[in-house]
């Protein structure tokens, strides 16, 4: 179904978010008519969000500012057993302090992207230890395991993909998704909460619930989930040569997130400008016809200012143009401090590297260094047993390493 009458599905659908929906006629007649609540949940795994996690947040913020009413799960205690949706083996098993530590990394991108309140449209942020840490194992199993089936719940991709590969699952992971879907249930209850959304590896999970609430006799409840996002060339997005793209900028700056999107492939530079900016479609359209380099730029400013704000987007703008464009030092490029004592010892090359995290391992910057892609103070180097030392300091005080022509670091003493 691509004709929808509700502002939410239309924005939704023409920006490209759209994989699969439960009751397209019925959620798109009830977000015409009402004001609804729908809700995302996130497990609270590491201290930030990461860009697959921005995707869905997004949907929650096109739901508020088409005026209805999101909730922003945190998973308090879903965490403390671990999703085990596509994952080779059971995730670490995390202490209650540690996920409440996560919550509270998490919760600093949820400020720059809802707004939270009193009022009708406010979003909400919830945590589903309330409810979860609170229940009577037997009980629970009488009144909601009941109406699970084995059977069916090994038929989902997410638990038969696993077991296929021989790989065990846990009696605690197989749990996990009777308890997403009662946290449907509960959110129905306790706020008339009716939608659940989320990328579409979640979709058995959510159709859980949806099937919950119709046996426990809820309201009609409703899934809507995402593509998985990947780019033109088939690489899953979101990954770099050193990890995740966090949203949290003590884990990823704002200026490689401005890298990272600015290095966005030709072919998909319209699609994340729908997904990833707030900028009206015909914008976006003339945007691209005018210059795709130019259009990557503003990709990436836009992008950047939704997570970091507008001053660290234009500020990473500025270091970009500073850095590529006139060939200038820009001292607000990534920076990670060495001791004077350490440098005067002399440092090797490949170590540097590695500290500088611009390599994961000495092998890895060897490689780069065969290949001629290592500079120093923006001078190739390629011999490896090099000994970088306080004879390589700029006047700035700094020694500015670099892999290729877009990824760049500086070494301060600290």
């Amino acid at each position: 179904m691509s004709d929808y009458k509700s502002d939410f599905l239309q924005v939704l659908d023409e920006r490209g978010f759209i994989h699969q929906l439960s009751d397209p006629y019925g959620l798109d007649e009830k977000c015409k008519n009402q004001s609804i609540t729908a809700y995302v949940g996130y497990d609270a795994t590491a201290t930030s969000l990461h860009i697959g996690n921005l995707i869905s947040a997004s949907m929650l913020y096109w739901f508020q500012q088409t005026g209805h009413k999101p909730i922003a799960l945190m998973g308090g205690g879903t965490s403390m057993v671990g999703d085990p949706s596509f994952k080779d083996e059971q995730r670490a098993i995390l202490s209650e302090e540690k996920i409440n530590e996560n919550i509270e990394g998490i919760k600093k991108i949820f400020a720059k992207i809802l707004k939270f309140g009193d009022g009708k449209t406010d979003a909400i942020m919830v945590n589903n230890a309330d409810w979860l840490l609170k229940l009577n194992y037997v009980e629970f199993l009488r009144e909601v395991g009941k109406h699970f089936s084995v059977n069916r719940m090994l038929t989902f991709d997410s638990v038969r993909l696993r077991l296929e590969r021989e790989q065990s699952l846990s009696f605690l992971e197989f749990n996990y998704m009777i308890m997403q879907g009662y946290d449907f249930v509960e959110l129905n209850k306790r706020y008339g909460c009716i939608l659940q959304m989320g990328g579409s590896d979640q979709w058995g999970n959510i159709i859980n619930g949806v099937d919950l609430g119709h046996r426990m006799r809820t309201e009609q409840l409703y899934a809507l989930t995402t593509p998985l996002l990947t780019t033109s060339s088939g690489a899953k997005m979101g990954k770099t040569a050193n990890g995740a793209v966090w949203l949290n900028d003590d884990l990823f700056s704002a200026y490689d997130f401005w890298q990272y999107f600015r290095n966005t492939e030709d072919a998909d530079v319209e699609r994340f400008l729908k997904i990833f900016t707030r900028e009206p479609l015909s914008e976006i359209v003339k945007i691209i016809s005018d210059d795709i380099n130019e259009a990557k730029k503003f990709l990436a400013t836009k992008a950047t200012a939704i997570v970091h704000g507008e001053q660290a987007a234009e500020q990473a703008a500025q270091t970009a143009k500073a850095t590529f464009e006139q060939g200038a030092l820009d001292l607000s490029l990534p920076s990670v401090e060495i001791s004077k004592a350490e440098l005067n010892s002399g440092i090797g090359l490949l170590a540097a590297f590695v500290k500088a995290g611009l390599a994961a391992s000495n092998g890895e910057a060897r490689r780069h260094a065969k290949s001629r892609a290592l500079k120093v103070n923006d001078k190739p180097v390629s011999d490896e047993r090099a000994v970088l030392s306080e004879k390589d300091l700029l006047p700035e005080g700094v020694i500015k390493l670099s892999v290729g022509k877009k990824r760049h670091v500086l070494l301060k003493l600290s």
